[in-house]
C-alpha cells in the first residue's frame, strides 16, 4: 500500500474497494511510490507533471489522468498549494462487474486521448467535477451517488480507454518487465519505512540479493537516477513537509529525516527546490519548475 506523501485526505467512501479523497499537496517534487489499487486524480487547480514508470504527463486544472495498479510514479507539482481530486479502486472489487478485469489495462491521460475518444474523456472529466460538487455538499446519500459516480467513470475507462492483454503484440522482453519493476517496487516499500534510519546499498542488495554494481546499473537504467539520488529526494520531501507543517529547528527536521551531512543536505535542498532550506519557512518560496 502507497504512503501517500503530503497526504491530508479525508475519504468519504470506502465502499470495500473505492476511496475517494481530497488531497491537498505544496508544489515541489513527490517521490517515486506505487500502489495496488488503480488511481483516477484530479486536480482541481494548478499544474502537475506526473511520471509513470519513466514516462512524463502534464496534467493541468480539472482535467484527468489513471495512473494504473503497482505502476511506479511520481509527482511535480508547480503551483504553491494543489488540491486533487484522488479516487483509488481496488481491481477486487472491479471483479464484482468484470471477472476478466485483471487482463484489462486502462491507458487514459490527455496526451493519450485520441480525437475520436476525447468526447468520453471529457465527459468522464464532467463525471468528475460533478463528484467535487457532492463531496463538498456531502448529502446523506453521498456514499451512494458517490460509488455510482465512480462506477460510471470506470465502466467508460474500461469501454473506451483499455487494451486487452491477450490483444497487445508478444513482447519477449515483457516478463523482464515485470521482474524490474517488481524489484523497483521492493525498494520504494523499503525506503518508505527505512528512510529515516540509514540506509546502505548492503541492505538494498541484500534484500534483492544482487551485487551492488549490477543493482546501481539496474536502478539507473530503470529509474534514470542513482539510487543515493532517489534515497536523499524521499528525505527531502518528507522534510520539505516538516519545514511546512512544523516548527522544529531545521538541524532536527534534517536529522528526524535521515540526513546526517548538513552540507549534502543544503545543496541537495538547493538542487530540488531551488532556495534554502530557511527561506521555505522566511519567504514561502515557491519551487521552481523542474528540469
Amino acid at each position: 500500500m502507497e504512503n501517500v506523501y503530503f497526504d491530508n485526505t479525508v475519504p468519504k467512501s470506502q465502499n470495500t474497494g473505492i476511496s475517494i479523497a481530497c488531497t491537498t499537496a505544496p508544489g515541489g517534487y513527490h517521490p517515486l511510490h506505487w500502489h495496488e489499487e488503480l488511481e483516477i486524480l484530479f486536480p482541481l487547480n494548478g499544474t502537475a507533471d506526473i511520471t509513470i514508470e519513466g514516462k512524463k504527463f502534464q496534467l493541468l486544472k480539472k482535467h484527468m489522468l489513471v495512473i494504473e495498479s503497482r505502476k511506479v510514479h511520481n509527482t511535480y507539482i508547480y503551483d504553491k498549494v494543489s488540491m486533487f481530486v484522488s479516487i483509488h479502486v481496488s481491481r477486487k472489487h472491479m471483479r464484482q462487474y468484470l471477472p476478466d478485469i485483471d487482463s484489462y489495462r486502462i491507458h487514459c491521460t490527455p496526451e493519450y486521448a485520441s480525437d475520436g475518444q476525447f468526447p468520453t474523456y471529457r465527459g468522464i472529466c464532467e463525471l468528475l467535477e460533478n463528484l467535487t460538487r457532492l463531496y463538498i455538499e456531502e448529502p446523506i446519500t453521498y456514499r451512494m451517488e458517490a460509488d455510482g459516480l465512480v462506477l460510471q467513470i470506470l465502466s467508460r475507462l474500461i469501454r473506451f480507454f483499455s487494451v486487452k492483454q491477450s490483444s497487445l503484440p508478444a513482447d519477449g522482453n515483457r516478463l523482464g518487465d515485470s521482474l524490474a519493476m517488481e524489484r523497483i517496487r521492493d525498494v520504494i516499500t523499503y525506503v518508505e519505512n527505512h528512510f529515516r534510519e540509514p540506509v546502505t546499498l548492503d541492505d538494498i542488495t541484500g534484500l534483492l540479493g544482487l551485487g551492488k554494481e549490477y543493482f546501481c546499473r539496474f536502478f539507473r537504467k530503470n529509474m534514470g537516477m542513482s539510487f543515493l539520488t532517489y534515497l536523499n529526494e524521499v528525505r527531502l520531501a518528507h522534510t520539505y513537509e516538516d519545514l511546512l507543517n512544523t516548527n522544529a529547528p531545521i538541524s532536527e527536521i534534517m536529522e528526524a529525516n535521515g540526513f546526517t551531512n548538513q552540507k549534502l543536505f543544503n545543496s541537495s535542498f538547493k538542487t530540488l527546490y531551488g532556495c534554502t532550506p530557511s527561506s521555505i519557512r522566511r519567504e514561502n518560496v515557491k519551487p521552481p519548475s523542474s528540469t
